[in-house]
């Protein structure tokens, strides 16, 4: 069976604006794929076109045995992000990267991510640090739950939000909220 290579017709301009794309890869190669790419383009000097390789991360929770244990699991298993200008050149080596078996979009044909959905997967802008932390008071500076007054649960940093604890109808409940919707009560 041959595969037939779909290669968009807008490669050939090369954009001076960088995107973030997705390619899937085999299961468990993420990391592989990842570090091959990186060398390739070291290699071949290709720094000023592909200029992020990214596998997402979380920290998760487990309990085994009545052990606390903080483990690093992947955000999204068979994908790597890349923040790149698509050209001829930088398709071809990622599409003949060991491991990596299409980009994302119709057709193989390579689609960017949105800004709303790079930072809603919290990657590619600067690490927004705010100054609270778990336990925390906090008053709602906008939006439904304006000027009520929680105590923070979790705090996110790659989504950018917070669950805070609201009363609501007499009734302690968690609301996820923006960092710019909360200011700290000192």
């Amino acid at each position: 069976m041959s595969e037939e290579i779909n290669k968009p017709e807008e490669m050939n301009n090369t954009s001076s604006e960088s995107k973030w794309y997705v390619v899937h890869t085999y299961s468990g190669y993420e990391n592989k794929v990842k570090a091959n790419i990186e060398k390739t383009v070291e290699n071949r000097g290709m720094q000023h076109l592909i200029h992020q390789v990214s596998v997402p991360l979380q920290d998760v929770v487990e309990i085994k045995d009545g052990q606390k244990k903080t483990v690093q699991r992947k955000v999204f298993p068979g994908y790597v992000l890349l923040k790149m200008i698509m050209t001829d050149e930088t398709w071809y080596v990622v599409r003949n990267t060991r491991g990596v078996t299409s980009f994302v979009g119709p057709g193989s044909k390579p689609v960017p991510l949105t800004d709303a959905e790079v930072y809603a997967m919290g990657i590619g802008g600067e690490i927004e640090n705010i100054d609270v932390a778990i336990g925390d008071s906090v008053r709602v500076a906008s939006g439904p739950f304006a000027n009520s007054v929680g105590v923070i649960q979790e705090i996110n940093t790659n989504k950018k939000t917070v669950v805070v604890s609201l009363s609501i109808f007499g009734r302690e409940t968690p609301v996820e909220l923006d960092f710019a919707q909360i200011d700290k009560i000192s």
